[in-house]
Formats: C-alpha cells, sequence, structure tokens
C-alpha cells in the first residue's frame, strides 16, 4: 500500500507535504521481516535515481525490496501483538 500511494503521488504535479505509512502492529508484513514502510512525495524520484522502476516492483509484489532500497523500510522485530495493520496519512 506504502508503494502504491508513492507512485500515485509522483504522478501529481506538485507535492503536497505530506507522508503515507502502512505498518503491521505484529511486526510482520507476510513473509518479510519488516513491519511496513513510511514514504513521501520524494520516494519515487529517490527510487529513479537509484535506477528503480517502483512500477516493477509494484506489479512483482515485491515492495520490501523497493522500500529497504530507497531507505523507506520500517523493521521492527516481532512485537508479539497483532492487533491489526496501520495505514497512516499526514498532510501539511
Amino acid at each position: 500500500m506504502a508503494l502504491a500511494w508513492a507512485i500515485w503521488m509522483a504522478a501529481r504535479p506538485t507535492h503536497t507535504p505530506s507522508c503515507f505509512a502502512s505498518v503491521a502492529t505484529d511486526g510482520t508484513d507476510g513473509p518479510t521481516n519488516a513491519a511496513g514502510g513510511l514514504v513521501d512525495p520524494f520516494t519515487s524520484s529517490r527510487a529513479v535515481e537509484l535506477g528503480l522502476i517502483p512500477l516493477k516492483y509494484l506489479r512483482s509484489n515485491d515492495s520490501s525490496n523497493f522500500l529497504k532500497a530507497t531507505g523507506d523500510l520500517i523493521v521492527t522485530g516481532p512485537t508479539q501483538t497483532n492487533l491489526m495493520d496501520l495505514q497512516i496519512l499526514l498532510v501539511g
């Protein structure tokens, strides 16, 4: 969800000061050791500077490696609780 938001924001002509987080409360998202991601309107442009194609990662369900490369991956380790997944959008 965080990667999809980053791609969506990159397609907007003006960047609103904002960030989006999608985080699993148990500390793991699927088969990875990551809890989720925290992205901003410049995540996709940072990726392109690194030679990454954001849409390619989204289509192959590989947001973990994408977010790790861009520095937007959240890793908490196991939290021993599983309340829900959280999505938070902050707009300035």
